[in-house]
């Protein structure tokens, strides 16, 4: 994926910051979108779309640390890098704790910020990457039937037809159909396939 589409989220009350920070990233040619709020992110945010936020951690309604939090809970990967003032550095530590990447303290070094920024993309990149890979591996599991999600379970285990068999209460001739049906649907042309698949899955 070029980087050209990953977008450079701000997400900050301050009008001024967000107007600076939208020229210098664009100065920069890295699509950027501006919110004011946590709210206006979440209705924007497209997470099919590799990107990085810049958060800043004081906002009314929904603060910069509860917005990380949502996002954390969600499983949705998005590298963060804090907006903070001086007097915020310890706030920072706690979102760096809770996952973000870095913090920026203002007023900006405009170098280093667009180095930060530069780097989260690249994150986002392979963790796009993952999730695509986990979003596939989810969409193909979705059609199994429930039969046959028990069967691949104790595969992946490393169990043989026979001991499948024996655990479900069905014949190992049954198995191996439901072996045979599941990898087809699951485009497995192995078992270590398989095995991937659940592992991307969990």
């Amino acid at each position: 994926m070029e980087q050209s589409q990953a977008v450079v989220y701000v997400v900050d009350d301050d009008s001024s910051v967000r107007e600076f920070l939208r020229i210098l990233l664009r100065s920069a040619e890295l699509p950027v979108k501006t919110c004011d709020s946590a709210s206006e992110f979440l209705a924007s945010y497209n997470p099919e779309i590799p990107g990085c936020l810049l958060l800043d951690v004081h906002m009314p309604g929904m603060s910069g640390l509860q917005l990380q939090e949502l996002l954390k809970t969600k499983q949705l990967e998005l590298p963060i890098i804090i907006i903070t003032g001086n007097a915020d550095v310890k706030i920072a530590v706690e979102a760096m704790k809770a996952g973000a990447l870095d913090f920026i303290e203002k007023p900006f070094n405009n170098k280093l910020l667009l180095e930060r920024v530069q780097e989260c993309i690249s994150l986002s990149k392979n963790l796009h990457s993952k999730y695509l890979q986990r979003a596939e591996a989810e969409a193909r599991l979705a059609v199994l039937t429930q039969r046959e999600r028990e069967v691949m379970a104790l595969l992946v285990e490393g169990k043989l037809n026979k001991v499948i068999a024996a655990d479900l209460g069905i014949s190992p001739r049954t198995v191996e159909i439901h072996r045979a049906k599941l990898m087809e649907k699951l485009q497995a042309k192995s078992l270590s396939d398989v095995i991937k698949i659940a592992f991307l899955t969990h």
